[in-house]
């Protein structure tokens, strides 16, 4: 039997958001950190970065990979004009970078990078972060609209083992976790 949690709205699908919610909370999912270069940005171009959690590996032949980017949002527009970006797996030890990353009304993404050890991917040219468990460099081969959302699904060019400390940062029931 299912608790019913009065004054919520059903979709026409029958769940609440509410509903949802609760339910995909209890879904772990490990933290990335979405990276790209704006060339359209100030002078030099600017960095931009988000952090997610519903990334994913897609395929292996060929080597694909998805993240869902929220509608309007920052990273959403910037990488329906540009097709390379970056992805680094964070460890438990980057929680206050994923953090600063995710906040509404944050800093500037560029003042965030500065304070934020990375690199510069080859291929993608965007930031990668220092210390990560790996990072991907990819292209944009399709993005599909769902509700939303728009998942990006982009070809892996280029991989990076960085060999960061500890293991990988989760997120669980709306909170930053550690693996054990």
């Amino acid at each position: 039997m299912t608790a019913h949690v009065p004054h919520q709205m059903p979709h026409a699908g029958g769940v609440s958001d509410e509903e949802f919610r609760a339910a995909m909370a209890r879904l772990a999912a490990g933290v990335v950190l979405v990276t790209a270069h704006d060339p359209d940005e100030g002078a030099r171009g600017e960095d931009v970065g988000m952090t997610a959690t519903a990334f994913m590996s897609v395929s292996l032949d060929p080597p694909l990979v998805m993240v869902s980017l929220r509608d309007e949002s920052r990273m959403d527009e910037l990488l329906g004009r540009q097709d390379h970006w970056a992805v680094s797996l964070l460890t438990e030890g980057q929680r206050q970078a994923a953090g600063r990353f995710a906040m509404k009304g944050r800093l500037s993404d560029r003042l965030l990078f500065q304070d934020l050890p990375h690199s510069r991917g080859t291929v993608s040219g965007a930031p990668l972060v220092d210390g990560a468990l790996a990072a991907v460099e990819c292209r944009t081969e399709q993005r599909v609209r769902a509700g939303d959302h728009t998942l990006v699904i982009g070809r892996v060019l280029a991989t990076t083992l960085t060999g960061g400390e500890g293991g990988p940062l989760l997120y669980y029931q709306g909170r930053y976790r550690n693996l054990g």
